[in-house]
């Protein structure tokens, strides 16, 4: 078998094996990781099965219409199906639902950050969890004045957290 074989399917073994390795009380490790399916603007699936929480920042949800298809297409873009994805824990590796929280990179992107300043996601930072909360933060300062993605569709009238809430009536 070829060298190059053998290193890839080594590099895949390690992906699939590091999205079931983590643990809720110990920060995730920087690992990579296959994306298995997107599930809305800041959730995936692992290939393997595993559920990751992008961190510092929220996007709409699936009930939300337009604006949660959109933000799940822009996730999709960057990330698409069996793309090799290097996770980078923060303080805390899980939440209360067990999704992995992480930030997620893309060759030399910040897929987090790049969703917030494309406009398709907001920055919400959650303490301990704000390695990159300025980043994120000035991301969003430049998308809203652009006026890009969902701020130039008015998709941020109901942010994603009222929406969970329920405080947005009447809205998509």
């Amino acid at each position: 078998m070829p060298i190059a074989l053998l290193a890839r399917l080594a590099l895949v073994a390690v992906a699939l094996g590091s999205c079931a390795a983590a643990q809720p009380s110990v920060p995730a490790p920087s690992a990579d990781r296959l994306v298995g399916r997107v599930v809305d603007g800041d959730t995936s699936y692992c290939r393997g099965g595993r559920k990751v929480r992008l961190l510092g920042i929220d996007s709409s949800e699936r009930g939300q219409g337009v604006a949660g298809w959109l933000a799940r297409r822009a996730l999709e873009r960057l990330v698409p199906g069996d793309r090799l994805v290097r996770l980078e824990g923060d303080v805390t590796a899980t939440d209360r639902y067990g999704r992995v929280l992480a930030q997620a990179w893309a060759g030399g992107t910040l897929v987090n950050e790049a969703l917030v300043r494309e406009g398709w996601a907001v920055r919400c930072t959650v303490p301990p969890n704000v390695k990159y909360a300025d980043r994120i933060e000035l991301a969003q300062k430049e998308a809203r004045a652009r006026g890009v993605g969902l701020w130039a569709r008015n998709g941020f009238n109901c942010l994603p957290s009222a929406y969970r809430r329920r405080e947005c009536l009447g809205l998509p």
